[in-house]
């Protein structure tokens, strides 16, 4: 616990400080937001709003992490250095980061709304989710417990859903592309999510916080720990190490947050949605729930969905739209809310599918009792 302490600490620290140094970077560089013509009128004032502060974020998580290691080790010795379960997170987060950095710098270097060209986009999320899918089949601990499994999950690995029925060769292909839907989804969802002052950085503070939460009972009662409580115990390499990972993430955010709240003085950009995505998925694949993380990152899954819905009505209907504008929070701007009125609310929102999520992880131990 005190790590977490330790770890949240300085990220918090790093955040709130080296954001606003990097707001003066990237003014001194004229690297601003370009906004769309065709979003709603009031964002038109946000241009020029410095972006990729998500750059801020991943290195306060990176800095953190390692720093409070260091510290542990320094107290004690003895005491365990990063896991493999925590650097293959930190992998893909980075990776995913480092593809929405070439994203973004392609759009505010050519003043412009599309920055990678969609094939390239999915082929660099892709080269790193495959390298995280593979590598998190690997590393096992003296248990024999790898970071991932071919099991899909929702509390736990369910027995009688293992994508390796055909062999282990099927099973890691599977698992690969199984993954990787994971990760597409997450960074679409939350990417989707950040379009308004504060709204993604607020909602994944709530997520990160409950994959803390989670880390440290899977911790508690880990199978074979002497608090491990009969059938519910939870197979799940380096839980206490993911736990802290989340806590920092979590910490970092609200750092950034106090700037990037409305009306906003930096902007995460896809440097930022991206790392937040891919860094959602790794918990949800490395914590052994990955189904459940459709409650946790209910309010990511009910943007995307209205997307989805958005085009679709509008392919089937030759041009009528469901919503007035989507992603939904636009939907609320164009009805006449207020921005902070829609991100208060919708931050609420997600924080009942956190809510919501941590219940059913709770009460699935509860019924194993």
């Amino acid at each position: 616990m005190i790590a977490l302490l330790i770890g949240a600490g300085l990220a918090l620290l790093f955040a709130l400080v080296g954001t606003p140094l990097f707001i003066r970077l990237l003014v001194h560089k004229s690297y601003g937001q370009f906004i769309r013509d065709d979003g709603p009128t009031s964002h038109h004032t946000k241009r020029g709003t410095p972006t990729m502060g998500g750059t801020v974020v991943v290195f306060a998580v990176i800095l953190s992490y390692g720093l409070t290691h260091l510290i542990m080790w320094m107290m004690n010795p003895r005491s365990p250095g990063p896991s493999a379960s925590a650097l293959l997170l930190l992998f893909l987060a980075v990776g995913m980061g480092l593809v929405g950095f070439l994203d973004d710098y392609i759009k505010i270097s050519k003043q412009r709304s599309l920055g990678l060209n969609p094939a390239a986009k999915l082929i660099g999320q892709g080269v790193v989710g495959v390298a995280f899918a593979v590598m998190a089949l690997g590393f096992p601990d003296a248990d024999g417990v790898t970071p991932a499994s071919t099991h899909i999950s929702l509390v736990r690995d369910i027995p009688w859903l293992n994508l390796a029925f055909g062999g282990t060769v099927i099973g890691a292909i599977l698992f690969v592309i199984w993954s990787n839907l994971i990760v597409t989804a997450a960074t679409n969802g939350v990417n989707l999510t950040d379009g308004l002052d504060g709204l993604a950085a607020g909602a994944s503070v709530m997520v990160f916080g409950a994959y803390t939460v989670m880390g440290i009972w899977q911790s508690n009662q880990a199978c074979g720990s002497p608090r491990q409580a009969g059938a519910g115990c939870y197979s799940v390499r380096d839980p206490l190490d993911l736990a802290l990972l989340a806590a920092i993430m979590s910490a970092a955010l609200v750092g950034f947050l106090w700037w990037n709240t409305s009306p906003a003085k930096i902007f995460m950009g896809d440097t930022g949605s991206l790392a937040i995505g891919g860094a959602v998925a790794g918990f949800a694949i490395l914590s052994r729930t990955e189904l459940l993380l459709a409650f946790i990152g209910g309010l990511f899954v009910l943007i995307t969905l209205s997307v989805i819905i958005q085009v679709g009505y509008f392919k089937a209907t030759k041009g009528k739209r469901f919503f007035k504008m989507a992603p939904l929070q636009h939907h609320f701007e164009l009805k006449g809310w207020a921005e902070v009125t829609v991100v208060v609310r919708f931050w609420i929102l997600g924080g009942l599918c956190v809510a919501a999520g941590l219940g059913i992880f709770y009460a699935e131990w509860v019924v194993l009792l």
